[in-house]
């Protein structure tokens, strides 16, 4: 999409005037930077198409957040910090963006049919996890099932914790596991594996970790908690039900892999190929003026700590841009 389709959307301004920054996702990336943003007084419009907090808001607990509250849920905390973004003075608006030019010194999105013009972009759209699709997996979300060993791992002490994958992230999260679980069961539907055979040795030497090859999770199930797995093995067909013991429940991880928000900006914008943003530690992209921030850029660690870091710092740098084009 170049900047000659600017005009096949509407030009009705969605602001009584030009906005310093326009961020792009209210999960804790863009709520960091729409703090410093309010903060330094910039004008500034942020926009989420769903719940602030992103994926954030389906944590059951948040632990590891440094000044987070004893038992503060994912959900909770997101509005604690959007309150905060309120208190200096952020418009907020819901919806989809349908449309993006970011060429040149004034950037356009359209959300739905409005059109928003900022100075500077930050772009914090997040990542999302990829879903396994057995039947009960969105419903014990939270419950058992999670897609981060680093933020749920702990909750699972003692327990028995299965993880679903083949690749490098999956056996390397096994191996983080192993540290709290009484045992950890890797499912994996072939019987080789992606991962590198360093990393799967290093996994097979492991005493605590075992492996289900040519198997599939047909169904999760339990009532408050994760307590049934049921699976099949892709070659004979046999299903096996696995129980957990009275009284407990078990831990699921999922990796089979993240996808970046970004089809929207990949016109304009460098990417890797699995679509995260390349921005460097300043969070610049390759277009002057826009900034990415959270999981949505490429990094070694997606944690809450590290995406409101990232939105701080973009908002830091998007206020200097425009000092230093004025």
């Amino acid at each position: 999409m170049g900047s000659d389709t600017a005009g096949l959307y509407s030009t009705d301004a969605g602001a009584d005037a030009l906005y310093d920054v326009i961020i792009i996702g209210g999960g804790p990336a863009g709520l960091s930077a729409a703090i410093y943003a309010g903060r330094s007084s910039l004008k500034a419009l942020l926009v989420e198409r769903g719940a602030y907090g992103g994926t954030t808001s389906q944590t059951s607990e948040i632990e590891n957040y440094p000044g987070g509250l004893p038992g503060e849920t994912g959900a909770e905390f997101a509005a604690r910090i959007s309150e905060h973004a309120d208190r200096f003075g952020v418009e907020k608006v819901t919806g989809e963006v349908t449309a993006v030019n970011l060429i040149g010194s004034v950037k356009d999105i359209w959300v739905g049919d409005t059109k928003y013009s900022g100075r500077t972009i930050i772009i914090a759209t997040g990542s999302e996890p990829a879903k396994l699709g057995a039947p009960g997996e969105t419903e014990f979300a939270g419950l058992g099932v999670s897609y981060c060993a680093v933020c749920d791992g702990p909750f699972f002490s003692g327990l028995p914790v299965f993880v679903v994958g083949g690749g490098d992230s999956a056996v390397e999260e096994a191996l983080y596991l192993a540290k709290f679980a009484r045992e950890v069961t890797i499912i994996h539907r072939r019987d080789t594996f992606r991962a590198a055979r360093s990393i799967v040795e290093k996994a097979e030497r492991e005493p605590n970790i075992h492996f289900l090859l040519d198997t599939v999770v047909t169904n999760l199930g339990g009532e408050s908690l994760l307590t049934k797995i049921e699976t099949e093995n892709v070659k004979t067909g046999e299903r096996t039900v696995t129980q957990a013991s009275e009284g407990e429940n078990f831990g699921f991880f999922i990796f089979a892999g993240q996808s970046a928000h970004t089809e929207m900006f990949s016109p304009f914008i460098d990417t890797n190929d699995y679509g995260y943003i390349a921005a460097d530690e300043e969070m610049r992209t390759n277009i002057p003026g826009v900034f990415a921030a959270g999981d949505v850029r490429v990094k070694k660690l997606r944690q809450i700590v590290t995406a409101t870091a990232d939105g701080a710092i973009a908002a830091i740098n998007a206020e200097k841009y425009i000092l230093e084009a004025e």
